[in-house]
C-alpha cells in the first residue's frame, strides 16, 4: 500500500504512525504546507517508508500529482478543504477518507457518488471518532436489534487532571470546538429531524472511576447524516459531547455574550473578530502539551429483539499512550482514519461510491481493528 496523509498535525501524525505499524504499507507520504519537525513518536520511523512532503492543498495540480502516486488519501486538515480534495481524489482515481465534521460538506461530497463508482473507488467522509467511530458502533447496534426506539451517543476528549475555569485542554483544533459550540445540532425526535441549540439539554453521565460523573450536552456534527438517514425510521437519535461538570455553563455564557461571534467589531479604530481574539488569547492557556488526556465514549441503542425489550451498549475509555507519547484523542481519531483507509485499499469498503462510515464500514472488522490497537471497547446487552 502507498498512502498519502494530508496534514501533519496531531491527528495526521497519529494516522501516519498507525499506518506504519502495518508492514503491508510500503510508503506513507505525510504532507503539509510546512515541516518544522516530526513528532517524537514518528522520528524513529523516518526513512524510506515515511516521506515528509511539502504540499499546499490549494495547489490542485500538485495535489493531483501526489494523489496519483498513492493507493489511498487521508485528509486530516480543516474540513472546509474536504470537498475539493474529494473531487481531486475522484479525478485521480484513488480512495479517499477524511475527518469531516461538517454535514453540509458531506452532502456535497455525496454528489460525487456516480463519478467515484465509475472509477471503482470509495470516498468516505467523517472518519474520526465522532463522527466516525461512534456512527459505526451505532449502526452495529442497530443491526443487532429487530426494532430500534432510540440511539444515544456520548463522546468527550478530556484532560486526566482538569484545571479550572474550563476544566478542558485542547485535544484537537480549538476553532473546531468553537464551531461545534455555536452551530445547531441535528437530532431526531418523534421520528422527525430537527435542530437544537448547542450546549443545551445538559445531563449527567456516569463513568467508572477515576473518570466519574460527566456532563453531556448537544453539539453539532456527531450524528453526521444518520439523522437524515433514519428520519421516520427511528423515533429518537441524538449526539452529545462530554465534559467535566460546569464547562457548558461557562461556554454558554461566553457564547451568549458575543465573544465567539464571527462578525468583526470596531475596537479603538481596528476591526476585531471576537472569535479570532478568543482563540488567540485562550488557545495558549488551553494548550498543555505535557498534560495527559482521556477519551470517554458511550453508545446506547435501545429497541426490541425477538419481541422483548433489548439494548446494545458500547463503552470505551482510552488513555494517553505514555510509551509513545500519543494522546487518546490522537489514537481514537487518527487511528480510525488509518483503519478506514487500509480497509478501503483491502477492498473491505464497498461498493464503490461515496458513503459515510455507518453506511459502508464492516463493523465487526472495524471493531476488531480497534481492539488490536489496545482499545478496550466493551459491548454489553
Amino acid at each position: 500500500m502507498r498512502m498519502l496523509v494530508l496534514g501533519a498535525g496531531l491527528q495526521g501524525s497519529a494516522c501516519a504512525y498507525d499506518l506504519l505499524q502495518n508492514p503491508d504499507v510500503k510508503q506513507v507520504r505525510l504532507a503539509d504546507l510546512h515541516f518544522d519537525h516530526l513528532p517524537p513518536f514518528l522520528r524513529p520511523l523516518s526513512g524510506e517508508r515515511l516521506i515528509p512532503t511539502t504540499l499546499d492543498v490549494r495547489n490542485r495540480d500538485a495535489v493531483l500529482a501526489t494523489m496519483r502516486e498513492s493507493d489511498a488519501v487521508m485528509s486530516a486538515i480543516p474540513y472546509y478543504f474536504n470537498l475539493q480534495l474529494a473531487q481531486c481524489a475522484v479525478e485521480a482515481g484513488v480512495h479517499f477518507c477524511d475527518l469531516g465534521g461538517n454535514t453540509d460538506i458531506v452532502f456535497k461530497q455525496k454528489a460525487l457518488a456516480s463519478e467515484a463508482a465509475a472509477k471503482g473507488i470509495t470516498i468516505v467522509p467523517d472518519c474520526g471518532v465522532a463522527p466516525g467511530m461512534v456512527n459505526i458502533l451505532a449502526q452495529h447496534g442497530i443491526e443487532q436489534l429487530d426494532t430500534v426506539s432510540s440511539v444515544r451517543i456520548y463522546v468527550g476528549g478530556l484532560p486526566q487532571h482538569p484545571e479550572p475555569p474550563l476544566n478542558y485542554q485542547i485535544v484537537y483544533s480549538l476553532e473546531g470546538v468553537l464551531d461545534y459550540y455555536t452551530t445547531h445540532s441535528w437530532v431526531v425526535r418523534d421520528g422527525k429531524r430537527q435542530q437544537v441549540t448547542a450546549l443545551s439539554e445538559r445531563e449527567t453521565v456516569e463513568f467508572p472511576a477515576p473518570v466519574g460523573a460527566l456532563e453531556a450536552f448537544h453539539t453539532a456534527g456527531g450524528l453526521s447524516t444518520m439523522a437524515f438517514r433514519y428520519e421516520g425510521k427511528i423515533p429518537t437519535m441524538e449526539y452529545k459531547t462530554l465534559r467535566y461538570p460546569g464547562h457548558a455553563q461557562v461556554m454558554e455564557a461566553i457564547r451568549d455574550l458575543g465573544l465567539l461571534d464571527l462578525d468583526g467589531v470596531e475596537v479603538k479604530g481596528c476591526t476585531v473578530v471576537p472569535r479570532d481574539l478568543f482563540v488567540r488569547v485562550v488557545g495558549p492557556k488551553l494548550t498543555k502539551p505535557h498534560s495527559k488526556d482521556v477519551l470517554a465514549l458511550r453508545v446506547i441503542v435501545s429497541g426490541t429483539k425477538a419481541g422483548a425489550p433489548a439494548t446494545r451498549r458500547f463503552d470505551l475509555i482510552d488513555r494517553y499512550d505514555e510509551k509513545h507519547g500519543i494522546s487518546a484523542m490522537m489514537r481514537t481519531t487518527g487511528y480510525s482514519l488509518s483503519i478506514t483507509a487500509q480497509m478501503q485499499v483491502r477492498g473491505l469498503v464497498r461498493p464503490p461510491g461515496v458513503w459515510t462510515p455507518d453506511e459502508c464500514m464492516p463493523s465487526a472488522d472495524y471493531i476488531a481493528e480497534l481492539r488490536a490497537r489496545g482499545m478496550d471497547l466493551r459491548e454489553s446487552a
